[in-house]
């Protein structure tokens, strides 16, 4: 069964390389002109909700991780799920909060004279 897929798409793309029409092949570049810092800038201005739900998923986590040394006398998979369901519910959250700030934007704000 393999073997036969295997031919078909060998044979396909044999067809491919000597037809008139060259296909277009894009590259993506792993040495882009922007770097990390420069591309979250950028997204954080086109989505600022972004950058908040990923400062907030850290910033709980972070608490629970503190919490964890002191957590008395509580489950570990108690605490773990707490923390886990805490971050993904902020994280929801701001993500709602973001799609009604981009529909506000996208609708309603260009209804305005």
């Amino acid at each position: 069964m393999w073997g036969s897929v295997a031919l078909n798409l060998i044979e396909t793309l044999q067809r491919i390389l000597q037809s008139p029409c060259q296909p277009t092949i894009i590259f993506l570049s792993l040495h882009n002109d922007e770097d990390q810092g420069s591309k979250l800038i950028r997204k954080a201005k086109e989505a600022p909700f972004v950058p908040t739900g990923m400062a907030g998923f850290t910033a709980i986590v972070a608490n629970g991780l503190y919490k964890l040394k002191n957590q008395g006398n509580t489950k570990m998979s108690v605490h773990l799920i707490h923390m886990c369901v805490a971050a993904q519910g902020f994280v929801v959250g701001v993500m709602t909060l973001g799609m009604g700030y981009s529909m506000y934007r996208e609708f309603w704000a260009k209804l305005k004279p």
